[in-house]
């Protein structure tokens, strides 16, 4: 069975994705015809260089001071975790490990940008903190930024028949990193500031990331009222996190896999997890302010940052409802494949799969007209 799962992963890249870690490149937005056929029926990601030019947000958001004017009367949803991972697994005392949730607080925007800026992992109090939240905030929350972006994606909208489910911004630094995880919609993601490091990999490897049921659990932050002192440097303790399980116990199904465990880990994690640091190497992009990554549904992705020169990433993105056509009943049919196959460490000595050896883009349909090429700007391999 692992075996004819293994050439799985294999024959999709081959026909279909091509040889990581590269994904298409295009220059310019693809016709609403051209995105459709080349990328959303074979559930296929690509980015988009020149994908939003004509947005004032790219030449107002940069400004700190822009921000702080039109929302400062805004109250905003901003998440506080000490390690800068919420919706990640983290260890518990009473659970091995846990399915942790970041503490939320509305906040006035400007005080909460300040927080966002004053995160450190150095300091007595650690405190990454975070503005975003998932359901739809940025119609909803940021609604005077309105007028700086699109309220869609056109030719996305007109290739998939709706408008989208959710529209949602994103401000952080460096120390705020998203683990690995699926999401049932067919996602557009735009930088604005700053950089995003996605690690990709497709729904047929979904038994790589070592899906398991975990508790879930939330941080609280105790003496919420002094939050304001982690804005300046001072050796007062301000307040504490607090790892609390949910009661009545509520299990998660999360992935297990770190893709960058630190040196000390890193043997033990490979050892765990063999499909997937032994398998095929993960799609690897990095999107920087101006560009758009389109994330087909059930992808699997990981996501690390890097700021503008002002210490923040700010990002927008677009959640369309993704079908829930024959693509979805394989991929269901693929995760319905007992675990147990896959995790009997004697069959899972797996071993890279040679590549197809034609790095280069594969011929398009006949009668395309679409500028592709292979995006190579990330060649590091982490996981070697």
């Amino acid at each position: 069975m692992i075996e004819r799962v293994q050439h799985l992963w294999q024959e999709v890249r081959d026909l279909s994705l091509g040889p990581p870690p590269y994904i298409d490149r295009l220059p310019s937005p693809p016709t609403p015809l051209q995105f459709l056929r080349l990328y959303v029926a074979p559930n296929k990601p690509c980015l988009i260089s020149a994908a939003v030019p004509h947005w004032p947000a790219l030449s107002l958001w940069p400004s700190t001071a822009y921000l702080r004017e039109t929302l400062s009367s805004t109250a905003v949803s901003l998440h506080l975790t000490p390690t800068g991972k919420a919706d990640a697994l983290a260890p518990h005392p009473s659970a091995a490990l846990c399915f942790a949730s970041a503490h939320v607080e509305k906040l006035p925007f400007p005080e909460a940008l300040d927080l966002v800026m004053a995160s450190d992992l150095e300091q007595t109090n650690k405190t990454v903190a975070y503005l975003q939240q998932q359901n739809d905030c940025f119609r909803g929350e940021y609604g005077p930024l309105a007028a700086d972006c699109e309220e869609h994606v056109p030719w996305a909208t007109e290739a998939l028949g709706c408008s989208p489910e959710a529209v949602n911004l994103w401000i952080g630094n460096d120390l705020s990193e998203t683990s690995f995880h699926k999401d049932h919609y067919d996602n557009l993601y735009v930088v604005i500031t700053g950089e995003k490091k996605f690690l990709l990999l497709p729904p047929t490897d979904v038994h790589r990331m070592y899906i398991r049921d975990y508790p879930a659990a939330q941080y609280i932050y105790h003496q919420v009222l002094l939050l304001r002192e982690l804005i300046c440097v001072s050796s007062q303790d301000s307040g504490e996190f607090q790892l609390e399980l949910e009661n009545p116990i509520r299990n998660v199904p999360w992935c297990s896999v770190d893709p960058y465990p630190s040196p000390n880990e890193k043997q033990s994690e490979i050892d765990k997890f063999p499909l997937y640091f032994h398998g095929p190497k993960p799609f690897e992009v990095t999107v920087k302010a101006g560009e758009m990554l389109y994330l087909p549904s059930m992808w699997f992705h990981h996501v690390r940052q890097s700021p503008d020169d002002t210490g923040l990433t700010i990002a927008i993105n677009y959640w369309y409802d993704m079908q829930f056509d024959i693509k979805y009943a394989y991929f269901n049919f693929l995760q319905s494949i007992p675990r147990s196959l896959f995790e009997n460490r004697a069959l899972c000595k797996t071993r890279n799969v040679k590549l197809i050896s034609d790095t280069s883009f594969r011929d398009l349909p006949d009668g395309s007209d679409i500028d592709v090429s292979r995006d190579v700007r990330d060649s590091d391999d982490e996981n070697d």
